[in-house]
C-alpha cells in the first residue's frame, strides 16, 4: 500500500490553483465530472479506444470565457486499455495536470487492487485502502467488516442445506464485470441450475467454487448514496437510486404462464446492471438508514483507517417487517450516481439548498478542503 505521507508529498508540488478532477471515463465519469464542473474545476477523463466516444465527442465540455457553456469532459487521455494507466509516462502526465483521481469500479477491476495499492501514485480523492473490501472473499471484505460493524446482511448458507429460496453470487464467466448469479430453493435445482449455466458458459466451475449462496431477501432494493466528509466529521444521505437488470427486468414483465414457456437458454434471468433510476425512502426508515451508515462509518475508521472518506453506497433490501438487509457495499462512487446528474439528489438537494449529486458533493468537498487549507484530509 502506498504511505498516505507520499501522496501528501505528491500533492504538495500540485498548483491547487489549476486543478483537475479526473476519472477513468466509465461507471460514473459523467456524474464526476459533471459535478466538478458545477464547482468550477476542470475535468480529465481517461478514455479506452473503442468505448470513447460519449466522452471525447459527444459530452466534450465547451467553454465561453472559461465558463463551461455545454457538456462536462475538457481532456482526455486517450489508451489503448485502461491499464495503461499504470505506465509510469501516463502517471507523470496525470500529475503534471494537477489531478486528483476519483476511484470509481473500472478503476479497480480493468487496472487491479494491487496496481491501484501499490503502484499508482497519483493522489485519490477517496479511501484507497478500503477499495480492496469490495473484493468479495477476500479475508477482510465487506461482509469481514459489516460483521464486525454489528450491521444486518442475508446469512451465508451452504449448497447442501438449502432449504428456501436463496441468492449464488458468482462473476460472469463471459462478461467482464458482471454476475453470473441464480436462485435456488433447494440442492437439487441448485445442482440442476448450476449444471445447465455450466453448459451454456454462462458461470464456470471456479466462480462457482468460489461462490457465496445467501438467504433471499424478498423485498424491493434501495442503493443508500451516502457522503462522509472528513472535514465537518457528518455523514449525508444524497440520494437513493435502484436499478435496471437484464433479462431480469424482462422476466418480470412478462405473465407467468408466459414465464412457463421459456426455453432453456430463456429462463433463467441475468443480473447485468444496464441502467438505475431514482428512490425515496418513507420517512420512518430514513432514522434506520442513517444507523446503517454510521455503523459502517464507525468501522471503516477502526479497521481501515483514516477510514471511509467522500462517498459511498449501502445496496439493501428491505423485508416485509421493514429491516434493512446489507448485500453489497460499495466504498466509493456508486455506479446509479449518474441517474442524479445535474438535477442532484432529493436529499442531498435539500441538505445543500442547491442541486447536489454526488459528484458535486465530492467536487464541493475539494472546494471547501481547498478553503480550509487542509486537502490533505480527503486524499490518500
Amino acid at each position: 500500500m502506498i504511505d498516505r505521507g507520499r501522496i501528501e508529498e505528491v500533492l504538495r508540488g500540485y498548483d491547487l490553483d489549476d486543478l483537475r478532477i479526473g476519472m477513468i471515463a466509465s461507471h460514473s465519469a459523467l456524474d464526476t465530472a459533471d459535478g466538478a464542473v458545477e464547482e468550477d474545476f476542470r475535468t480529465l477523463a481517461v478514455c479506452q479506444e473503442g468505448r470513447e466516444k460519449p466522452y471525447v465527442k459527444y459530452f466534450r465540455a465547451s467553454r465561453v470565457r472559461g465558463k463551461v457553456v455545454t457538456g462536462m469532459i475538457d481532456e482526455v487521455l486517450m489508451l489503448k486499455r485502461f491499464s495503461e494507466i499504470m505506465e509510469q509516462e501516463n502517471q507523470d502526465h496525470l500529475r503534471s495536470k494537477n489531478t486528483l483521481f476519483v476511484p470509481n469500479r473500472s478503476f479497480t477491476s480493468y487496472c487491479g487492487i494491487e496496481a491501484v495499492e501499490d503502484l499508482f501514485m497519483v493522489p485519490l480523492l477517496g479511501s484507497r485502502n478500503l477499495l480492496r473490501s469490495e473484493e468479495r472473499g477476500d479475508k477482510r471484505d465487506y461482509y469481514w467488516l459489516l460483521e464486525k460493524a454489528g450491521l444486518p446482511y442475508p446469512e451465508q448458507i451452504e449448497a447442501e442445506e438449502i432449504k428456501e429460496l436463496v441468492m449464488v453470487k458468482l462473476p460472469h464467466a463471459v462478461k467482464t464485470l458482471e454476475r453470473g448469479f441464480f436462485t435456488a430453493s433447494g440442492y437439487d435445482e441448485y445442482c440442476q441450475k448450476a449444471d445447465m449455466l455450466l453448459k451454456q458458459g454462462v458461470i464456470d466451475q471456479d466462480g462457482l467454487d468460489l461462490a457465496r449462496i445467501e438467504r433471499y431477501v424478498i423485498g424491493p432494493v434501495f442503493n443508500l448514496d451516502f457522503f462522509y466528509s472528513p472535514i465537518s466529521e457528518r455523514i449525508e444521505l444524497l440520494g437513493i437510486d435502484w436499478r435496471f437488470e437484464t433479462s431480469l427486468d424482462g422476466h418480470c414483465r412478462l405473465p407467468a404462464p408466459q414465464q412457463l414457456t421459456l426455453n432453456e437458454r430463456q429462463i433463467n434471468p441475468e443480473y447485468t446492471v444496464c441502467g438505475h433510476n431514482s428512490a425515496t425512502l418513507r420517512e420512518s426508515l430514513l432514522e434506520k438508514a442513517f444507523e446503517l451508515a454510521e455503523g459502517y462509518v464507525e468501522a471503516t475508521q477502526k479497521h481501515y483507517a483514516p477510514g471511509i472518506i467522500g462517498p459511498f453506497c449501502l445496496q439493501t433490501c428491505v423485508d416485509k417487517d421493514l429491516n434493512f438487509y446489507i448485500y453489497d457495499v460499495a466504498p466509493r462512487i456508486g455506479g446509479g450516481t449518474n441517474v442524479h446528474m445535474a438535477v442532484g439528489h432529493p436529499y442531498g438537494n435539500a441538505m445543500w439548498r442547491a442541486p447536489m449529486s454526488t459528484g458535486r458533493r465530492l467536487a464541493r468537498e475539494v472546494r471547501i478542503a481547498l478553503e480550509n487549507d487542509c486537502l490533505e484530509k480527503i486524499v490518500t
